[in-house]
């Protein structure tokens, strides 16, 4: 399904634009924040009833915040520009919920540092949108723009979706497993995960230092750039003045990708190869496989320690998926977890010595289309050695499926990579038209 066939499912006003756009019309004078807001929650008011996109939207909150960057000396490069915020980061003037009822109508006294970055940047907070419950893989109520009956992905369901269906140019999202880069891909957009430390995580509640990555959807690859550049305050890298060296990483998944995941990056290959990039096929060693089996040591152990006694003391009354993850957590020994740890990092070093060879590796954010069964605990089978390994990943909405569904490619940069990563994004998105 095209992206305009979204588009046309609702009102169409200022709020199809794209984020540059947008704020390239408020800097010249064409149009206030205020109108560009109003069409935002024109178009939330005419779908999010069947989307459940949003967990909070305070109209008169947004229309005020538009109001007053209308009558302010431009402060950043999203001046008046809405953007939605996943509901797992701490928001001063509206309720952050962490998806739980355990936190509902929760407070906090302050924002979390990307949340303060976006303001300083002149960005008007639109609303909090929908994350599962401690942004776990258990499913939410948010369904896919594109098919109400297939999923958005998880656990920055809501973000991907509200961007997706016009409602808001931008949002933010986090990836434990694969909760930025596949509901890009599932849902049509442009998906970025920084490095580990790529982006500011200051202040995320129940955060897993080491695993934990904040990330960004839109639906144009330069307001990707943007929204990045407004958080790191810092400008694009330049276009590649060569082509790229491509690495094809299948990975030990490979197995449970859907034919139309396998055309794609055939497809891909043979294109980018054609476009003059050199694309060579990656054998990543066994070490890749091995280390998987010792991500859930650390995601559930920094779990339990990133857990309030709050949380502890309600695990009756949260999702099974969080409850047994708390369970095992608290069984894994310090050992074990510094162990885990060590042999992760050590296979980060496999991988840096492997990008000797290659720009960037291209490998599936899914494993195919959006699925129907929209209760299944979903997986990031193609994403969670990625952010294990620490790098920036992008999904570039470049295919679709049997049915019409999107499906994304992503790419894999070094660690630290970020800007470059990006750079070579809008090569390959170039390439493959």
């Amino acid at each position: 399904m095209a992206e305009s066939d979204v588009q046309r499912k609702g009102p169409e006003g200022l709020n199809v634009l794209g984020a540059a756009a947008m704020a390239a019309g408020i800097a010249s004078g064409e149009f206030t924040s205020e109108a560009l807001v109003l069409d935002c929650l024109a178009r939330i008011d005419a779908r999010d009833d069947d989307i459940h996109a949003w967990a909070f939207v305070d109209a008169e909150l947004a229309l005020s915040q538009a109001r007053a960057r209308d009558s302010e000396t431009p402060a950043g490069p999203l001046h008046g520009v809405p953007v939605g915020i996943k509901d797992v980061l701490d928001t001063k003037d509206m309720p952050t919920e962490y998806g739980s009822h355990l936190y509902q109508s929760n407070r906090p006294g302050g924002d979390t540092a990307t949340v303060a970055a976006l303001r300083a940047a002149g960005a008007v907070l639109l609303g909090k949108t929908v994350t599962t419950e401690f942004a776990c893989p258990f499913p939410s109520v948010t369904r896919n723009p594109h098919d109400l009956e297939r999923t958005p992905g998880v656990s920055s369901s809501g973000s991907a979706a509200a961007v997706a269906d016009f409602m808001v140019p931008l949002a933010n999202g986090t990836q434990t497993g694969g909760s930025v880069i596949r509901p890009a891909s599932l849902c049509g957009l442009y998906g970025f995960k920084a490095s580990l430390k790529g982006l500011d995580r200051t202040g995320i509640r129940h955060l897993k230092p080491s695993i934990d990555t904040l990330g960004l959807f839109a639906r144009h690859l330069e307001d990707i750039g943007l929204m990045r550049g407004a958080l790191n305050r810092e400008s694009a890298a330049p276009a590649p003045s060569k082509a790229p060296r491509i690495g094809v990483a299948r990975t030990h998944v490979w197995p449970q990708a859907k034919p139309e995941t396998v055309a794609m990056i055939e497809q891909a290959a043979a294109r980018l190869a054609a476009a003059g990039a050199s694309v060579i096929d990656v054998d990543l060693a066994d070490d890749f496989r091995a280390v998987m089996e010792r991500f859930t040591y650390i995601t559930s152990y920094e779990g339990v320690r990133a857990s309030d006694d709050f949380i502890a003391d309600h695990l009756d009354e949260i999702n099974s998926w969080s409850r047994d993850g708390y369970l095992f957590g608290k069984s894994v020994s310090d050992a074990d977890y510094q162990a885990a740890k060590a042999e992760a990092a050590r296979v980060r070093g496999l991988l840096a010595g492997i990008f000797g060879d290659y720009d960037i590796l291209i490998t599936p954010a899914a494993t195919g289309e959006a699925p129907k069964d929209l209760t299944a605990i979903e997986g990031g089978a193609f994403n969670g050695l990625w952010t294990l390994m620490y790098g920036p990943c992008v999904t570039l909405p470049a295919y679709s499926g049997p049915n019409g569904m999107p499906v994304g490619l992503q790419l894999v940069g070094p660690e630290g990579s970020d800007a470059a990563t990006l750079a070579w994004a809008g090569w390959l998105d170039e390439a493959l038209g």
